[in-house]
């Protein structure tokens, strides 16, 4: 790294980890991550899922709505003050998305860690109308949204998984 982006990149952890918006929004920080910061940043979410396996699917789903709501503002506050509309380091989007997946997950190591690849991969590839959510919409809103329909494609995917399984 040079000079100058080694201080922006310090600039940016200094400012993550003394605000408590930016540090949930950068995902306790796994959004610093110098590449892939949204798989990074998806992590968190699988360990909060892991966190309330016994509270019951009620409470999960919840859990579920609680994340995606307080995500719509707290990543469109992180983004007003970054001044970056989506800043890939904001990852509560992501932590909600995984979590959510999970919901559907086959519970098992490989039903997790299909989970996690099928979100990652909608995620990043955005398929219709993933990519028009995510330029369309401003704020909070448009930050949380894109990631909210990765998941419902991924559900829908590890519920067709499960239901061949079957």
């Amino acid at each position: 790294m040079t000079a100058p982006a080694h201080n922006k990149h310090n600039n940016m952890a200094r400012t993550v980890l003394t605000d408590p918006v930016h540090f949930l929004a950068f995902g306790f920080g796994t959004g610093l991550a110098p590449f892939a910061p949204g798989t990074f940043g998806s992590i968190p979410g699988v360990l909060l899922f892991w966190l309330t396996l016994d509270f019951g699917l009620y409470v999960q789903l919840g859990v579920g709505v609680a994340l995606a709501i307080s995500g719509i503002w707290l990543c469109g506050e992180s983004a007003r003050r970054i001044g970056v509309h989506d800043h890939g380091g904001i990852v509560w989007d992501e932590i909600t998305g995984m979590y959510l997946t999970l919901l559907v997950a086959p519970f098992s190591i490989t039903g997790w860690v299909l989970a996690f690849a099928l979100f990652r991969v909608m995620d990043i590839v955005k398929p219709w109308p993933i990519r028009d959510l995510d330029h369309r919409l401003g704020g909070g809103l448009g930050i949380m949204l894109d990631d909210l329909v990765a998941a419902l494609y991924a559900a829908v995917v590890l519920g067709l998984y499960r239901w061949l399984m079957i």
